[in-house]
């Protein structure tokens, strides 16, 4: 698919980039003229895959995330998040509900969130490599107000 524009940013997974994330990502797709359903369905999943990245890839340490986000022909919204943290052992069992490997305050659902909020999601890990997280969202054009 052709690419109408891009943004590239990296941090240091930090729990307060999390909201750094999401408001970014938010600017970014608002030039789809999402609705604030919308907006709040694409912070949520990016709010997700964040996260997991703060908590599951990097649980000791502080490292980096790459954030990708690009609006596609057809308005489609394409973001992927990246670590090179500790990987997914299982990214088939990583993403059934309650599924966990952070604890008993964490509750399994991030995948399955990701999965119901966004039209396309995937999944790609190694162990000690890194895990990218590709999510798409077609936002749908309004008719406009006369």
């Amino acid at each position: 698919m052709k690419e109408k524009n891009v943004l590239k940013m990296e941090f240091p997974s930090l729990s307060a980039n999390e909201g750094l994330s999401r408001g970014v990502v938010s600017v970014f797709a608002s030039q789809l003229d999402p609705t604030l359903s919308e907006l709040g369905d694409i912070k949520t999943a990016v709010s997700e895959a964040v996260t997991n990245c703060i908590v599951h890839a990097y649980p000791d340490c502080i490292g980096m995330i790459y954030l990708r986000c690009r609006i596609l022909e057809g308005d489609e919204l394409e973001i992927t998040v990246k670590d090179k943290g500790r990987g997914i052992k299982d990214v088939k069992k990583a993403r059934e509900p309650l599924f966990t490997t952070g604890g008993s305050d964490r509750s399994g659902m991030g995948f399955t969130i990701m999965e119901s909020f966004m039209d396309y999601i995937r999944v790609r890990s190694k162990e000690n490599v890194g895990t990218t997280v590709t999510m798409r969202r077609k936002i749908e054009k309004r008719a406009s107000v006369k």
